[in-house]
């Protein structure tokens, strides 16, 4: 039977997009087919999200009229061999694989068939309906194709729009971007255990203070003037930040991510 939505990938990213839409009741399960080569991964699928699974990529592609692309970038070449064949040509593709150009999926499903394509870079806080994702338009792609993409990620993520160039900094910022703040937290529990606070303590005191401060930031006022109002001169505050600006922290986090966006660029060659 025909699916709306053929996942080609079931790993976490795919798992938090199915998690969004199903939620939002964009599809029912019965309208989904996942495909991955991991038991477990489809295990998670069809007892949790009720979809149909397979071990059969081409199986899945042939039935949908969307195909959501989120194999690792390096699996992408062969997961995309013999799709092209069998998959519907008005069908619609959409890929979340860093640095892999809708080009490089066009000239890989081959055909001689103008594939309508949008790439897409989501993050893991959809898991939580908590997620940012940037969509960009493939040559053949039209307005009602963006807006399908659009619909798709905007039950678990706030959605912008940019050119297809942009998607690499988009990865550095926002694709990869919450393993820098864990990896923030994680330095501020060990020193507040260095400094004798309990694991316990140190955690629930860091985790707490990150989200609150998100939460503050949502209410759209900039992170320098929240910065400026916590930081009194030659306050405690202002020790730490000037400690960090002292040791380069500003140009290092700014090069992390530029080399971020590189490593996107160079996965697609």
């Amino acid at each position: 039977m025909d699916k709306e939505l053929a996942v080609i990938g079931s790993g976490m990213i795919a798992e938090a997009i199915v998690r969004g839409v199903l939620r939002g009741k964009r599809y029912q399960p019965g309208q989904i087919v996942a495909a991955d080569v991991s038991h477990v991964r489809r295990n998670i699928f069809r007892t949790q999200l009720r979809t149909e699974v397979t071990a059969d990529n081409a199986e899945a592609a042939a039935q949908a009229g969307v195909v959501l692309l989120s194999v690792k970038p390096y699996q992408m070449e062969a997961a995309l061999a013999g799709l092209g064949a069998v998959m519907r040509k008005d069908a619609l593709v959409i890929s979340v694989a860093a640095g892999i150009s809708t080009a490089f999926i066009a000239k890989h499903l081959g055909g001689n068939t103008r594939w309508r394509l949008v790439r897409a870079m989501p993050n893991t806080p959809m898991l939580v309906g908590e997620g940012m994702v940037a969509i960009a338009a493939g040559a053949q792609a039209t307005v009602d194709d963006m807006q399908l993409a659009r619909n798709l990620f905007s039950t678990a993520a706030d959605v912008v729009e940019v050119t297809e160039d942009r998607i690499d900094a988009v990865t550095a910022v926002s694709g990869s971007g919450p393993a820098y703040f864990f990896f923030l937290i994680e330095q501020m529990i060990r020193a507040g255990v260095e400094m004798g606070l309990t694991q316990e303590q140190a955690s629930q005191l860091a985790v707490k203070t990150a989200a609150g401060a998100a939460k503050m930031m949502l209410g759209g006022e900039s992170p320098t003037e929240l910065r400026r109002r916590v930081t009194t001169p030659n306050g405690t505050t202002h020790a730490a930040i000037t400690h960090m600006e002292t040791n380069n922290w500003p140009t290092i986090t700014v090069e992390a991510l530029k080399a971020a966006a590189r490593r996107s660029r160079e996965m697609g060659k």
